[in-house]
């Protein structure tokens, strides 16, 4: 088989609260553009019987439609965008990914209540100061969310409206006993207004361990900066066409 032959590598991309593959929508063209596989899931955020065990159900069963489609091979990569930090762990304990990449993304404990995350992390009182230090409404959270969104795309996402989101998956406990064995890399958008990125910095120091990456660009990176954002998850990999780095050899 030739190099050109070979299937093209996967993204798994795991949207965050309100659960819209949507958020995506500028990211997976990039991706196809290079070479690879996309596959953007919809998560049931809606649905008030659905946890992040249902969640990575969802994810799980999308990689394994795709692989069907596909035949499967290729590198698979998941990556996760602030809330889908809670289900993508799960995704990489059941079946086989090769680089987890968390963007802008809680990390989770074993046996920690998602629901109490915002006060054992200290988010709280670091996003009030940072607010403070630079200036912006703590209380602005369309601001804090798309202040470097383009007009345009920040007009589409008020037409689409407020994606439902409801508590359960902060109900219950984590439910992994530890991290999976999957290499983990952090990259975090420098300009977030709601996970500063000294807050961020110090979440993964403690919780995880793992190599921190900085990118320009606010909280919905994914719609302000998708280029620049594929430029670097492509830096994690190797190029999409067969060939490229193992994950985490660079």
């Amino acid at each position: 088989m030739t190099g050109s032959d070979r299937p093209a590598d996967t993204w798994v991309l795991v949207p965050g609260a309100g659960g819209e593959a949507w958020y995506w929508h500028l990211v997976v063209p990039e991706l196809q553009r290079r070479g690879y596989a996309a596959v953007a899931v919809d998560l049931p955020a809606g649905d008030e019987s659905a946890g992040v065990d249902e969640y990575a159900d969802v994810v799980v069963a999308a990689l394994a439609a795709h692989r069907e489609r596909t035949a499967g091979g290729g590198r698979t990569f998941v990556v996760a965008q602030s809330m889908g930090g809670l289900t993508a762990p799960l995704v990489c304990a059941r079946t086989r990914v090769d680089l987890l990449v968390l963007l802008n993304a809680m990390i989770p404990q074993p046996g920690e209540v998602p629901g109490d995350w915002w006060e054992t992390s200290g988010f709280r009182e670091a996003r009030r100061a940072q607010a403070c230090r630079d200036g912006w409404d703590i209380e602005d959270l369309f601001e804090a969310f798309m202040h470097d969104v383009p007009a345009d795309v920040r007009a589409e996402a008020v037409r689409r409206g407020e994606p439902d989101q409801t508590g359960a998956p902060f109900a219950s406990a984590w439910p992994l006993d530890r991290w999976p064995d999957v290499p983990t890399r952090f990259l975090q958008a420098r300009d977030d207004r709601f996970f500063p990125v000294d807050f961020q910095r110090a979440q993964v120091a403690q919780r995880l361990g793992v190599p921190f990456d900085e990118i320009p660009g606010g909280h919905l990176v994914a719609l302000s900066r998708p280029v620049e954002l594929v430029d670097r998850l492509e830096s994690f990999v190797g190029p999409g066409r067969p060939g490229g780095a193992d994950p985490g050899s660079g």
